[in-house]
């Protein structure tokens, strides 16, 4: 394997989450507020819609979009909701519930301790993804 493949996939996760968002720019402005998001790429397309973005929280990558629907690609809020929650560990799921919750975030399940461990609660954010924020105990 060359170096510059080695290279590259230490950016990368074995599995990386790909959004699709009604609005990607107003997205990647709520992740950042919410979670502390870091903004890594954005590919606006002549139509004016966002072909293809990622962001960065804690570790781990999240690649978004805009609605495509000439392809197929919806966003929750389109499908009427989604079937996949977005898991996200973070140092204090009290902080961050409470700042995703000022960014406009819903709180679905409210923050507390589970018989397995870990000290979660559950988010809708604007745009239909669900997530599930939790602290290792």
């Amino acid at each position: 394997m060359s170096s510059e493949a080695k290279a590259g996939e230490q950016t990368r996760q074995a599995v990386t989450p790909y959004i699709c968002v009604k609005d990607s720019a107003a997205a990647i402005e709520f992740y950042k507020k919410a979670f502390g998001a870091t903004e890594l790429l954005r590919m606006p397309m002549p139509d004016g819609r966002i072909g293809h973005a990622e962001i960065k929280i804690g570790h781990a990558i999240i690649m978004m979009a805009d609605e495509y629907p000439e392809i197929q690609f919806l966003s929750p809020k389109s499908l009427g909701g989604s079937a996949v929650m977005i898991h996200l560990y973070v140092d204090d799921v009290d902080a961050l519930a409470t700042q995703a919750v000022a960014a406009g975030a819903e709180l679905s399940r409210p923050v507390a301790d589970q018989e397995y461990g870990d000290r979660n609660c559950r988010i809708l954010d604007p745009f239909g993804h669900a997530w599930l924020i939790a602290t290792a105990k």
